[in-house]
C-alpha cells in the first residue's frame, strides 16, 4: 500500500521573494495491485506528487510511506516512466534497458537476459540492438517502459508517458499497457491529462484542483477487464460515456476556477 499523509509542497519564485503551493495537504492510499490515475488541469500538483511518491522531491510538508516504511528517496521497487523518452543515445535499446541495472551492479549475463526479456514484454524483442535514432516515437516509449520493468519494480509510476505520441500510436500504447498490466497486476499511478485516456486505463481517477494544489474527487471506474479484447465497445459503451461526461464536468470546474495570468 502506498501511504500519502498529509503531503504539502511549495516551489520558490527563482528571486526567493514569494512561493508556488503545488500541494497542500494531501492524504491518500493507494492499495497494492490498482491501477490509480491523477487527472486534473496543468500545475495542480500531479507530477509532483508522483515525484514525491517515488522520493525524488522532498515534500515541505507531510510523508509517504510505501509498505510500512517511510519514503526518503528513490528505491528499486519503484520505477518511473517519464513523457520524455530519456533514452542514452550511444546505447542500443538494450543498452537503455541494461542501464539502470549495472548502475545497481548486476553482471552482464544476468542483466542482458533481463533485458531480453523486459524488451520481449514490451514487444522489441527483434529492435534490442536498434539505436534510438532508429527507432520510432512509440518504440522509444515501450525501450522507456522495458527500462522501468526490467528492473523488477512493484511499484510502476507513470508521467504521462504517452502524451507525447501521435492519437494512433497513443492507443495502441494504452492496449499493450493493459496487456502488460493484466499479467502481473503491478500498482500502478498514472498523471495523465486526457480523460478517456484515464478512464479506459484506470480502476480509480483521482481528480486534482489547482490553487493549491488538492484532490477534490476520487471517482472509482467500474468498467469490466480486461479492456484490451474489445476496447472499442468499451470506449463506446453508455458507461464509459457517462464515466467521461461526469469527470469533464469537474474538469470544467477546476479549470473555470484557476486563476487567470
Amino acid at each position: 500500500m502506498i501511504e500519502v499523509r498529509g503531503i504539502s509542497h511549495a516551489y520558490p519564485s527563482s528571486d526567493g521573494t514569494s512561493v508556488f503551493q503545488a500541494l497542500h495537504d494531501v492524504s491518500l492510499t493507494i492499495e497494492n495491485g490498482t491501477f490509480v490515475s491523477f487527472l486534473g488541469p496543468s500545475g495542480c500538483g500531479k507530477t509532483t506528487l508522483l515525484r514525491i511518491i517515488n522520493g525524488l522531491i522532498k515534500p515541505s510538508g507531510g510523508e509517504i510511506w510505501i509498505e510500512g516504511k517511510k519514503v526518503d528517496g528513490p528505491a528499486p521497487e519503484r520505477a518511473m516512466v517519464f513523457q520524455e523518452f530519456n533514452l542514452l543515445p550511444w546505447r542500443t535499446a538494450r543498452g537503455n534497458v541494461e542501464f539502470p541495472l549495472e548502475v545497481q551492479g548486476m553482471g552482464r549475463t544476468e542483466r542482458t537476459q533481463v533485458a531480453n526479456r523486459a524488451l520481449a514484454q514490451v514487444g522489441l524483442d527483434r529492435f534490442g540492438d536498434f539505436f534510438p535514432h532508429q527507432l520510432s516515437g512509440g518504440m522509444k516509449q515501450r525501450v522507456g517502459l522495458a527500462r522501468a520493468l526490467g528492473t523488477g519494480p512493484s511499484y510502476l509510476l507513470m508521467d504521462e508517458p504517452f502524451g507525447a505520441l501521435d492519437p494512433q500510436i497513443r492507443e495502441m500504447m494504452q492496449i499493450e499497457l493493459m496487456k502488460l498490466w493484466d499479467a502481473d497486476r503491478k500498482t500502478v499511478v498514472f498523471v495523465t491529462h486526457s480523460v478517456d485516456e484515464a478512464v479506459f486505463l484506470s480502476d480509480r481517477i483521482l481528480m486534482f484542483g489547482t490553487s493549491p494544489g488538492r484532490i477534490v474527487a476520487d471517482l472509482t471506474i467500474d468498467l469490466p477487464r480486461p479492456r484490451t479484447t474489445d476496447d472499442e465497445a468499451i470506449k463506446t459503451s453508455a458507461k464509459f460515456i457517462q464515466y467521461r461526461n461526469d469527470i469533464w464536468r469537474l474538469l470544467k470546474r477546476e479549470l473555470r476556477a484557476m486563476p487567470v495570468a
